[in-house]
């Protein structure tokens, strides 16, 4: 909120104004949507003419405009091809199956990752006598058999030209004149070269703005050190700190001051606002989850109610996908409008849909759709072959699939390795069934062990491109448990009754729009660079974040910036939550309070229980300004 972009476009503006040429100044950003704000913005500062010379445009549109003009100098013809994940993740497929030995197994995700890390750190393709290494390297041989290149190649290639073939580096060098680039904390060892490379061998005329606070990357290759180092890589620098700030209260700002005041390794900043006051920051200690999200929908509603403002002004943050489960219930159950960002409905993603497909089963093994989702996952030695001949038997005997992998004579047309895995896995069921039918019976539990049998997890995070990604697929396992828990609780309609419901909120889902409006679900990652008028951060707790692993691998500095994001997101009021006690497959879990709570403690923050909340009696002045607005409203009926 300190007009970081504003800068970029007003420098450019600036510059056109001195005289200095527009076809030779080049602005360089992050997202397709970032460099089209980027231009909309230059055109309405600049002659219209002047605005279309500005070269203003994505990382990999730029290496791609060049690679279109020079990959021949590599060995490319200029018509190659480029490769989207699906093509990657395919071909990647295929090379496994013919490196990989009988008793071999690789993740073509796995494989891709390594691949990809690979090349944004400038790695050869590996050596190593590895399956792995095998296939990074047929992979590189296949590419360039295609006259093909990945996302990761219009970097890698990009800045191999710009330092290899000397007369290409001249020409692109010549043709920049002033390089600016937005959100610099977010670039990664190979942005930063090129962005070297570009301004190498002359004067650099290099601008960048961008926040290390806001350095919430790290899992996927951004470099803060690009930022905090700057000097080293273009000396003696003018450094402009951008201090005053355009969105949040001074109270907002004081909080978000101290908090990330306790990360060493910063620029010094020190944000403010001339908006003085503004409401305090509420830190309120919930007893549980479930009651968390009653109390934030229930606040969002009587705010709305008591102001009159949309519903679009409301955002609830939060570290984990799997936490929006409980305020999307929330919120449907209140009849209150919704969208999520950065993300699909909790019900509509892969591993809770392999969940439901398993509950089917149990319930149903007849259920042919839901058999055929969860009979190869995990892979477990039944080939698509063979399930393609136990398909064809049982439509030809007009059984179930489920009664076709427990026939004699189907599975004595498979090999014996085949049919002992079939067999494995309905008897893997039918025992879970027996299980079902008891008396009393712990649906989750069922569920959970059936899962943990096949290695369901274990595979579901092999094919996570990240720990990130990983860590939250598995959470949101862990949350359809609990969710499978809590409805035990309810009345007693059985698991049919679950499956009832998680369909009522497929359809729900069906029904809305892309661009539906109304409160804002939304997780930390994918609040930057966003803002709402009122904002709530929940489960800002030890383990969540700082998230346990941040406390291993040593980057429980991103986290603490990964809150200072959430915090900054708000405009006028900040409501932050944590619970003493979570829910994880319906047994209840103690938690602490995130450390980052004592670092916001100060002026402007208050802090208040669930409990003294609900006991505190309305003042009268409330009441009878809520009865004021009220009668008001009717008014104008």
């Amino acid at each position: 909120g300190t007009g970081k972009t504003r800068t970029i476009t007003a420098r450019i503006s600036w510059l056109i104004a001195q005289g200095e040429d527009p076809a030779k100044i080049m602005a360089v950003t992050f997202t397709n949507k970032a460099a089209k704000e980027m231009k909309d913005r230059i055109a309405s500062m600049v002659d219209a003419d002047q605005a279309k010379q500005v070269t203003a445009c994505t990382f990999h549109a730029l290496c791609l405009r060049m690679l279109r003009s020079d990959a021949h100098r590599l060995g490319y013809k200029s018509n190659f091809s480029i490769l989207d994940e699906s093509d990657r993740i395919g071909l990647i497929k295929k090379i496994i199956v013919r490196v990989c030995a009988r008793d071999e197994k690789l993740d073509p995700h796995l494989a891709g990752n390594l691949i990809s890390r690979a090349k944004n750190n400038g790695w050869p393709p590996q050596q190593e006598e590895s399956l792995a290494g095998a296939v990074c390297r047929r992979y590189e041989q296949e590419l360039r058999a295609l006259n093909a290149m990945d996302f990761d190649d219009l970097l890698a290639k990009a800045v191999q030209l710009l330092s290899e073939v000397d007369d290409v580096g001249d020409k692109w060098r010549a043709n920049v004149r002033h390089l600016m680039v937005d959100e610099f904390q977010d670039t990664n060892r190979l942005q930063l070269e090129l962005v070297s490379r570009l301004a190498s061998g002359r004067p650099a005329n290099v601008c960048v703005v961008g926040d290390d606070d806001q350095s919430i990357y790290g899992w996927r290759g951004a470099e803060v050190s690009n930022i905090l180092e700057f000097e080293k890589h273009f000396p003696n620098p003018r450094v402009v700190r951008l201090e005053q700030n355009y969105r949040s209260t001074n109270a907002i700002l004081s909080a978000a001051n101290r908090l990330i005041s306790n990360n060493p390794r910063r620029r010094r900043k020190n944000l403010w606002s001339p908006q003085q006051g503004g409401d305090p920051v509420r830190l309120i200690c919930m007893p549980d989850d479930r009651k968390e999200a009653e109390f934030v929908i229930q606040e969002i509603a009587a705010h709305r109610a008591e102001r009159n403002i949309p519903w679009e002004h409301f955002a609830v943050a939060y570290r984990m996908n799997a936490q929006s489960r409980l305020l999307e219930e929330s919120l449907r159950r209140n009849k209150i409008p919704y969208r999520l960002v950065g993300g699909r409905s909790f019900f509509e993603r892969r591993e809770i849909k392999d969940v439901v497909a398993y509950i089917s089963v149990l319930l149903n093994p007849a259920d042919d759709p839901s058999l055929l989702r969860i009979i190869n996952t995990p892979p477990r030695g039944i080939s698509p072959t063979s399930v393609q001949l136990a398909l064809a038997f049982s439509a030809e005997r007009k059984l179930s699939l489920f009664e076709a992998l427990r026939h004699r004579d189907c599975l004595d047309s498979c090999t014996r390795k085949t049919a002992e895995a079939m067999r494995a896995f309905a008897d893997g069921i039918e025992a879970a069934r027996v299980r079902l039918r008891s008396p009393g019976s712990d649906y989750a539990s069922i569920v959970s062990s059936l899962l943990e049998q096949g290695g369901y997890l274990e595979d579901l995070k092999r094919s996570c491109k990240t720990p990130d990604e990983s860590l939250n697929r598995e959470e949101n396992v862990k949350e359809m448990l609990r969710a499978l828990a809590d409805y035990r609780k309810g009345p007693a309609r059985g698991l049919q009754g679950f499956l009832d419901e998680v369909s009522l909120d497929r359809e729900r889902e069906e029904d809305r729009e892309e661009s539906a409006r109304g409160v804002t679900l939304i997780t930390l990652h994918a609040a930057k660079g966003l803002e709402f008028p009122h904002v709530f951060l929940i489960g800002v707790e030890d383990g969540l974040i700082p998230h346990e692993r941040s406390k291993a691998e040593g980057t429980v500095d991103e986290e603490r910036r990964l809150l200072y994001v959430g915090i900054t997101r708000a405009m006028s009021s900040l409501v932050i939550t944590w619970c003493r006690g979570r829910r994880k497959f319906g047994s209840p879990l103690h938690c602490r309070p995130s450390p980052f709570l004592r670092e916001i403690h100060g002026e402007h923050v208050i802090e208040e229980s669930y409990e003294g909340l609900m006991s505190r009696p309305m003042e009268r002045e409330d009441v009878a300004a809520q009865f004021a607005r009220l009668r008001a409203r009717l008014g104008k009926v």
